[in-house]
């Protein structure tokens, strides 16, 4: 290789890390940044919720309306979602613990798969599929169309116009769907384990109740309110920062669906972790 292009290379190759660095480097804050507005989205939410309520100004007609709405697109999917989950814990722990000869622990083992893990995750993933989308393009549309500049111009906050009622009805809907969650998956487990697998339902029903205990239904509902949560402000977020038109609405669509998934999966491992050192011998 002649001097001049080793050179040359070097050069380029110099030049191509310095720019991966920098475009790295800004993707860290613009991703720390994107973090900082969420996060004081939420607080703002939070206290403003309080706020209106204690003023007696809290728009419980928009609230009930987004509830509804969001209970319309998440019931039927939940149950289907639900069934083939309660179905394959149940046939996966069953085959294991048949193995072992302890069949009559198929109840306790089903039970808290269900309600601890496979509960809240698919009440979490369907509120950020269904709910996530419709928040973030109803107020990105809005957003593009400059609806949200019109109200602050009028002297109205969006976040207590539009984010309060909707993060107050996420937060209603998601433990009431949570619960939904738990009757078909443990309903669906129930008939595959005394049906295919041939426990007495009895014996499903007594480690059932042995194993399973109250504070597994307060954690399942605890993490799905913090998901409901999540992916609210998540949605509400990219909705209210959309720009660029219906490609800018669908990018933030987009974005506040992969991120509120992401964020779920992230959260619910380290509540898995905190639950284990609190209660070890309930979540093992």
């Amino acid at each position: 290789m002649q001097p001049e292009a080793a050179t040359r290379l070097r050069g380029d190759t110099a030049t191509a890390l310095r720019i991966l660095r920098t475009t790295a480097a800004d993707t860290a804050v613009a991703a720390l940044r994107t973090f900082g507005r969420t996060a004081d989205l939420g607080v703002t939410a939070v206290r403003g919720t309080v706020a209106d309520i204690l003023a007696r100004r809290f728009p419980w007609r928009e609230m009930l309306y987004q509830a509804w709405y969001l209970i319309t697109v998440t019931a039927i999917p939940a149950i289907l979602m639900a069934v083939p989950f309660g179905v394959v814990v149940s046939v996966q722990v069953g085959n294991l613990i048949h193995q072992l000869g302890a069949d009559s622990l198929v109840g306790a083992a089903g039970g808290l798969g269900v309600i601890q893990q496979g509960a809240p995750i698919a009440t979490g993933l369907l509120l950020g599929g269904a709910g996530a989308s419709a928040i973030a393009s109803d107020l990105g549309a809005r957003t593009v169309r400059e609806e949200i500049d019109a109200l602050r111009v009028m002297g109205i906050d969006p976040v207590h116009r539009l984010v309060i009622p909707r993060v107050v009805a996420m937060v209603l809907v998601a433990p009431l769907l949570n619960i939904l969650v738990i009757f078909a998956g443990i309903l669906a487990g129930y008939v595959v384990a005394v049906g295919a697998q041939h426990v007495t339902p009895g014996s499903y029903w007594a480690t059932f109740g042995a194993f399973t205990v109250l504070n597994d239904v307060w954690i399942s509902l605890a993490k799905a309110v913090l998901f409901g949560f999540l992916v609210v402000i998540v949605a509400c977020q990219r909705g209210l920062e959309a720009r660029g038109g219906p490609r800018g609405v669908a990018d933030g669509v987009n974005a506040a669906v992969v991120l509120s998934v992401a964020a779920i999966i992230v959260l619910n491992l380290a509540l898995t972790q905190v639950v284990t050192m609190f209660l070890p011998m309930r979540v093992a």
